[in-house]
């Protein structure tokens, strides 16, 4: 049993696969080169994505619409994902996410200053493609490393 588990929960052999054959390395991968096309390789039409900082989206081409302004306010904008963990439709990344902030995006304030964030994402997938996501990153360190004591 694990401990603060219920005595249900069991120990799971999770796959660890090649990081870029797994859906979130590719959706991340292509985001950042702004090929958005791929997206719809990856990810469904009625995909949603939970995200912080009011940039949740309801389909595919709202995530693209959401990515044009993300490069559009940080140009060199780049997810290195550090490790993944794959089970069976089951998708969760660990990832670093660099850039430098020119304009305003997602609530914060552009200053030309660079950031660096953890960031991680879990993804649903069905036949292949993202169903559902969820972004968890460290919104205040961005905040932070970008606007200072402004």
């Amino acid at each position: 049993m694990l401990v603060g588990l219920p005595s249900r929960a069991v120990a799971r052999n999770f796959n660890m696969p090649d990081l870029r054959e797994t859906v979130v390395f590719r959706w991340l991968a292509a985001g950042d080169r702004g090929d958005l096309d791929v997206f719809d390789d990856l990810l469904h039409p009625d995909a949603i994505v939970h995200a912080p900082a009011g940039l949740s989206t309801q389909s595919a081409e709202a995530e693209k619409q959401v990515w044009r302004e993300a490069l559009s306010a940080i140009s060199d904008l780049h997810h290195d994902v550090q490790e993944a963990v794959v089970d069976g439709g089951l998708e969760m990344a660990r990832v670093i996410v660099t850039g430098t902030m020119q304009t305003e995006f997602g609530g914060v304030a552009g200053s030309g200053r660079s950031f660096r964030i953890d960031q991680a994402v879990i993804t649903h997938l069905r036949d292949g493609k993202v169903e559902e996501a969820w972004e968890i990153a460290d919104i205040a360190a961005l905040r932070q490393q970008v606007q200072g004591d402004q």
